[in-house]
Order: C-alpha cells, then structure tokens, then sequence
C-alpha cells in the first residue's frame, strides 16, 4: 500500500498544480497557493509530530529514515511552491497592475508614505522580547510570526538578540496610497524595525515562525468536566513540542542554529524560506485586490422548487424525500429546516449534532431560539473537532444559557455524523422528520464544499436516526440499526460485507461493480477487500479526493480499479457509494464517513440509503453519470504512485464542476422562466 504521510503530501502537491495552471483564474491561483501552505501547517502539528513522538519512543526501528523521508519530500514542495510564487504568480500579478513588493523594491516614495503609518498604525502594537540572562527565551505561540533581530551595542561591542511578535491583530498584508502595489507587515516593520532598538545598532532581522505538536491529549476516562478539560489542554497546546522552524532564507547559519537550540529543535526540521514565511496570509490580498475578473465568475446556489416556500418546506418532504447537491444547490433549506422546527407549534424535540459551523451560525441561533420557545431542544456538541475546540465550547455553552441540553456524546469516540431530528405532534400521532447529510452545519463552508443532504420523514429511516441519538445521550450499548450503517458498530464490518458480496456475485459470473467517492482511502481491511474484489473481476471505481493507500494497476491485484481525484474550484466533501447488487436494486449510500481507521473505529459516523426512487434516479442519472463521464478536473493515480491528467486538455476539457455548474444554471434559468410567466 502506498504510504498515507506521502499520499498526503501527494495531494498537496496536486493542489500546488492549481496555483501553477494558468488555466485557473489568477487570484484563485494565489489561493490555492494558500491552502497549500494550511494543508502543510497541519501536516505538521498532526502526523510530523506524531512521527517525531514514535521516533523519541523508538517504537519503531525505521521511524527515522521515513522521517527524514518526509521531511525531504516536503522540503521540495516548499521549494515548488516558492518558485510558484516567485517565477509564476508575482509576474502574472505585475502584468494584471498588481504588484507584491518585498521591502528591497519599495521605492523612497513608498518608503517614505510607510514611515508615519509604521509609527502611528504599528509601532505602538510593537513589543519586543530581549533574550538576555535576565530575560530567558520566551514561550513562542503556535504559527504565530516572529522577527529575529541581532543587535550591537555600540559603547561595549557587544552582540544581543531580540524577538518581535507580530501582532495577529493586524492585516498581513498592506496596501500603497497608488492601490496596485502591497507589501507584507512583516517587511513594513523589518523596514523600520530599528525604531524599537534606539541606541543600539540593527545587525540584521529575520522573519520566522514555529509550528507546534497541535493534537489533543484528553483522559476522558479521568476527566470530570470535559469541556474544562479540553480548554486546558488548548491552552498548553502552545506550548506543545516544536515540530518546524520555517525562517528567511537569508538568515546566517548561526542565528538558526541558536534559534533551533532555543526551541529545542534540530536543523532536519528547518526550513529556509526564500520568500513570504507565511503564505496562508497571501488569501487576504485577494479581497484587498477587489478584481472579480480574476477570480472565478460570480456563481449563486440554486433554491429547488420544493423548498422555495420555508414555511411549507415540512408539507414537501412528507410528500416525498429531498435531495441536495451543495454548494450547486443552497444549504438555506437545511437551515429554514431548523429555522422552521424552532417556530412550528407543533414541534415537540429538536436533536442535532454539531461537529464545526460558521462563527455567525443561523443554526445556532435557530437552537438557542427553539429552547428559549420550550421546545426539548439537544445539541451533540463535538468539543474535539481539530481546530475549532474553542468555538465549539463557547457554541456549548451559549446553548445550555438559552436551555437547550447539551451532551458531548461517547467517551473516547468523536461524534463526526451530521443528523438532525425533528419530531412534529400532527393529527395522526408523533411523526420524525430528519436531515442526514455529508457535511458539517456550516453555511459558509457549505458555499464551497461539495455535499450532499437528505430530508426525509422515511418512517425506518428516522427511527433508525432517533436510536442513534439515543445511543449517543444515552449511551446505549450494541445498538440494532435497520437501515443506518454506524460506525463504530457496524459501518466497517457492513462495508466490507457489501464489498465481499460484489465479489461473490462476479465469481458467480453476475454483474459486480463498485462506486465509491471519499476523501480518504486508508483502512487496510477494506483495501484487502477491494483488491480480492479486483481479482475477482469486480469493476472498481474510486474516487478519492485526498490520501490514497491503495494501489491500483497491479498486476493479478488491481488491474480492475481505477482511482481518480477531482480537484478544482470547490473542494469535494461528499461520501457516495454504489454497489451493483445483481439481480435486484443497486445499493445507494451516502454518509460522513471516510475509509479510514479513524472514521470506523473512533467515531461516531453514519452512512444512510437512498431508498426513495426519485432521489435515486437522480443520483444515478445526474451525479454518478457525470463523475464518470467528466474528466477535466480529474487526476487518474498510477501504480507507482504518480498522479496522471485523465484528459489531454486538462482542465480546458470539461469538467464535472463545470458540468454541475452548467445544470444549476440551467436549473435557476428554468425557474426564473416559470416566475415571469406566472
């Protein structure tokens, strides 16, 4: 199998393609330049730090070299992604009139319209950290940025260093009074950075910045408040072990080897910068740019007729499931569906879980609203969601003062599903209605990920979704689900059961093929399982976004699997699986849940059926005929690990974003007609 470290670093550099294809609008280039560089950070603070630990621990004889491994091949990413900004995005930016100026290009003209706002916008936020014996070095934050400044005293002779935080509060980023050329703050204050230093004399500075260990080590067996738990492991977090020192290449070997020895960190884990430190902030200068030519053309989401009328949205899904496809069609629907469940009469209970959501979150609110209007409202509030602990506690607590019950699910497994539960008091008795889908409940990300949601009032399927809440608050043991396939209960075994099925049935000389579309392919049993299939004459078609450990194109192994990846203007999230299940209907599923270890083992997932036969003719006609057929956006993965373009033209060939994009349009243009005839 290949490697998931250097599959995942396989994946960056297929997203680093975007920034250098110049069939990609400009700006969107800079961007996908920039989530490159957060991809990275987290590889970091996540698996380079867990292999860092194994090495410590020599749990592994060959943890060393494979680090060492890693590190190489990341360090050649960084030199492409370097060379992408440097040979390939500033010329292309200089000749749209927009010019990034290091602080050696910037004229006296701009020098001198730098100075007064230097001193009056950035020096008074300016506190600098001298390292002496009386002043040891201090505690970096995790990502933060930090100039390093060598200083001489003139009377003595004598050498002495400094660190400068650069305040996070202010933009990265600064704008020229002739609003075409920028600069970085942290060039702007290195540019005027003897001011913090009077009497002494600047001998250089350097930008740099520290990334640290970031994973969450919580007992929860031991823990008695987990939310006050987990808040105090976020705050020792910065002071986690270092993992990298990304530094200005320019640096002399001998300030970085006192820097590494400071933070206790050796020089295989340096990285000499030859440009911006920090490309994450390069995102912010597409908004400063206001160029919408640049960037990909304005696109709306699609209301679906049946949702169009909030208040009638409950009438609609008891007439018939509905399914959305986002970001081509609206996540408001999603949203009116609690909105809606907060105001209704007669609505009794509100169940939802909640894993990561914007920061102005109308699900939220619609929650907070629907207790304060006496509705039993529970919230599964994930408080171990990477990265966004902190806004999940404070999502946490804000619901429990508006009283609603929060609980935080299983000790020892998160909860990754994405379900809400609505029960209505109607004239025939109680009835569920249920949102399942694929992505968080986060309008904004719902804008640029791909996914899928289901509403239904499916009698089985909510009475599977009502016992999965009862597992969840209830923390029932061996759980019974009819439909939902659940992990950690069953979702594994089940998958493997529907793969094994396929591969009995091509021996049989049935019709076998499997579909499946996931981020993340690592599960070895199911990689096993996919390659018996294979050998069988099962026709395998993968679509994998992310990391890849299978290998397809072996030999008597995986000659009948193809894996590609889709990578363009939005970022696929969607989990859809299909088996061909000969001799009676195909099996059609969707859910939260990758192929990973994790996701079968250590969280809560669930992955549902599609059993209504409009929703599947959809899925079959629309959403699977066009990831098969549309190939400009998609990289086929080689045996030797190589990812290969599927179309001769690239991304000039049309691709399946297009293609959904070019239905929504025509969906919207549809429904524009109907309006002006009425």
């Amino acid at each position: 199998m290949f490697n998931r470290e250097l599959s995942w670093l396989s994946f960056d550099r297929r997203v680093l393609e975007l920034a250098e294809d110049d069939s990609v609008p400009l700006l969107e280039r800079v961007r996908f330049l920039s989530i490159v560089s957060s991809n990275l950070d987290e590889f970091f603070e996540i698996r380079v730090a867990g292999i860092m630990q194994q090495e410590e621990s020599a749990s592994h004889p060959a943890t060393k070299e494979f680090l060492a491994s890693v590190l190489q091949r990341t360090r050649d990413l960084v030199h492409a992604q370097q060379l992408c900004w440097k040979q390939k995005l500033l010329p292309a930016l200089a000749a749209h009139g927009i010019e990034v100026l290091a602080r050696e290009q910037l004229s006296d003209s701009a020098r001198t319209e730098l100075s007064p706002r230097f001193d009056r916008d950035i020096l008074p936020a300016l506190t600098p950290l001298a390292i002496d014996p009386s002043h040891p070095f201090p505690v970096l934050t995790n990502k933060g940025l930090y100039l390093l400044a060598l200083l001489r005293d003139p009377a003595s002779g004598e050498l002495r260093r400094a660190v400068v935080p650069v305040p996070r509060i202010l933009p990265r980023i600064l704008g020229l009074s002739d609003r075409k050329s920028f600069t970085f703050l942290s060039q702007v204050i290195q540019l005027f950075i003897h001011r913090l230093f009077p009497g002494l004399e600047l001998q250089g500075s350097w930008a740099f910045r520290i990334t640290r260990n970031s994973d969450l080590y919580v007992d929860e067996e031991e823990a008695v408040n987990l939310l006050e738990a987990i808040e105090d492991e976020i705050r020792n977090l910065r002071k986690g072990a270092p993992v990298r020192l990304e530094i200005e290449a320019d640096v002399p070997e001998g300030e970085m080897q006192w820097l590494l020895h400071s933070i206790h960190l050796t020089s295989d884990n340096a990285f000499r910068i030859p440009g911006p430190v920090n490309m994450l902030r390069l995102g912010s200068l597409i908004d400063m740019v206001a160029r919408p030519e640049l960037l990909y053309p304005n696109f709306v989401s699609v209301i679906p007729p049946e949702c169009s009328e909030p208040t009638k949205l409950y009438e609609r899904i008891a007439e018939h499931d509905i399914i959305l496809h986002h970001p081509y069609e609206s996540f408001s629907p999603v949203v009116d569906f609690i909105r809606q469940a907060a105001k209704d009469e007669t609505v009794v209970a509100i169940k939802l879980t909640l894993y990561r959501t914007s920061g102005d979150s109308p699900v939220v609110e619609a929650l907070k609203e629907a207790a304060r209007n006496g509705k039993q409202v529970t919230a599964l509030v994930e408080l171990r969601a990477r990265f966004d602990e902190l806004n999940n506690i404070e999502w946490a607590r804000q619901l429990e003062e508006a009283g609603a019950h929060v609980v935080y699910g299983l000790a020892g497994l998160k909860t990754h599903c994405k379900a809400c539960l609505v029960v209505r008091q109607e004239k025939d008795g109680l009835r569920r209605y249920a949102h399942l889908g694929t992505g968080n409940y986060n309008p904004k990300t719902a804008r640029i990920y791909t996914d899928f949601s289901l509403l239904t009032c499916d009698e089985e399927i909510t009475a599977d979704v009502g016992l999965l809440f009862n597992v969840l608050t209830g923390n029932l043991a061996g759980p019974k689900f009819k439909h939902l396939l659940i992990a950690p209960f069953d979702l594994a075994r089940r998958i493997v059961e529907l793969i094994k099925a396929e591969t009995a049935n091509a021996k049989a000389g049935k019709p076998a093929t499997i579909f499946a579309k996931v981020n993340s392919l690592v599960d070895p049993e199911v990689i096993n399982a996919l390659y018996e299939a294979s050998q069988a004459g099962v026709r395998i078609e993968l679509v994998v976004r992310g990391i890849c450990c299978l290998k397809p194109g072996i030999a008597g192994k995986s000659v009948n699997i193809r894996v590609r990846s889709f990578l363009g203007r939005f970022l696929e999230h969607s989990r859809l699986f299909r088996f061909e299940n000969a001799e009676a209907q195909p099996i059609l599923l969707m859910g939260s849940a990758d192929w990973m270890p994790r996701n079968f083992q250590r969280r809560i997932e669930c992955v549902f059926p599609l059993r209504s036969a409009h929703v599947r003719r959809r899925i079959e006609e629309e959403i699977l005929a066009v990831y098969r057929d549309r190939q400009g956006d998609a990289k086929a993965l080689a045996s030797d690990g190589e990812y290969v373009n599927c179309e001769p033209m690239g991304r000039l060939a049309p691709g399946a974003q297009d293609t959904f994009l070019q239905l929504a349009a025509k969906a919207a243009q549809a429904r524009l007609s109907e309006q002006t005839e009425k």
